[in-house]
């Protein structure tokens, strides 16, 4: 059987997995049908917008599937007539049994990190905000635990200190590619050696983001609040409030430098620095956007605010 006759169902919904589906059609593998999410709202026409996934089927004349609910028995039927051999799975939303155990071949899984580390839906923002320095990608077969199946395919990938959430990202998406592609020229040969993922005492978590875990604490040390501004940035952006209106925060610098002031004062000179005291020193805002203005560098910002020297403890 050539690698054309593997019979491939993809599914995910964003940028990222719809990178890997295209490298898995231009590869030459068969997709015969795709799973992503329901067309949504959004804009301020509230027109229907369809996922990056569904986009590139669409463009592709690959068969579309955008089902609500996943052990729908109509929807059970139509992705069991497509006779898959196997499943791949990225970015997408956790599967039940009936699903994933379907292709006799199972479905796998690229998951943006070092396996066991970081299983959850954001790792690449944690390993970011953790201040690591290396992460990577892993593909492995599903099963009942989220992210802790048999693992197939290990890459790592350095972390630099400018790396943020967005270049990060692109790292991973074209590493990842590459693991996808030897994991089904693997599946392919008949040829795929799994390894458990072995636990331990030291393995951190990747939750989802929430406004609660992405308010900055400037209580914390310098380089722990660049670390979140960085794992947050350009999405979903780490935030705090300032003049009485939200503040989102894309980039920093860091001051170490011994003060008396109280964590969370903001210091400015009106014209080219607005800075806020943290535990060990000082963070220099440098790219923010303010509620009602658009996202622009601190001197535009203060050019067109019009702050006039200040040294305010935050509210």
């Amino acid at each position: 059987m050539s690698k054309g006759d593997l019979r491939i169902i993809f599914m995910g919904n964003p940028e990222f997995a719809c990178y890997h589906l295209e490298t898995i059609v231009n590869e030459g593998y068969q997709v015969v049908a795709v799973i992503s999410a329901p067309d949504r709202p959004a804009g301020r026409g509230m027109k229907l917008l369809a996922t990056p996934v569904t986009q590139y089927a669409r463009e592709q004349n690959i068969p579309c599937l955008q089902p609500k609910n996943l052990k729908n028995e109509a929807f059970l039927a139509e992705l069991a007539s497509y006779k898959a051999d196997l499943q791949v799975v990225i970015a997408f939303r956790m599967l039940p049994v009936v699903v994933w155990d379907m292709p006799p071949l199972g479905t796998y899984n690229l998951h943006a990190s070092l396996l066991p580390q970081y299983r959850g839906a954001a790792p690449i923002n944690w390993a970011i905000i953790n201040g690591e320095t290396q992460t990577g990608v892993s593909t492995f077969k599903l099963k009942h635990e989220i992210d802790t199946g048999d693992l197939i395919i290990q890459q790592a990938c350095d972390i630099s200190p400018d790396d943020t959430a967005g270049s990060l990202h692109d790292k991973l998406m074209h590493l990842g590619a590459d693991a996808v592609i030897e994991t089904l020229q693997q599946l392919h040969a008949g040829e795929v050696t799994e390894t458990p993922q072995v636990a331990s005492d030291d393995l951190k978590s990747a939750p989802k983001l929430y406004t609660d875990n992405t308010a900055i604490d400037w209580n914390k040390k310098a380089i722990t609040i660049q670390n979140l501004v960085r794992g947050l940035s350009p999405y979903p952006v780490a935030h705090s409030t300032f003049d009485e209106k939200k503040l989102l925060v894309y980039s920093l610098t860091v001051e170490i430098a011994s003060h008396t002031h109280t964590p969370g004062t903001y210091m400015s000179d009106g014209k080219k620095f607005l800075k806020v005291a943290v535990m060990d020193g000082f963070v220099h805002l440098q790219e923010i956007k303010i509620q009602g203005k658009r996202r622009m560098h601190i001197r535009d910002f203060l050019n067109g605010y019009k702050v006039e020297h200040l040294e305010l403890p935050i509210e």
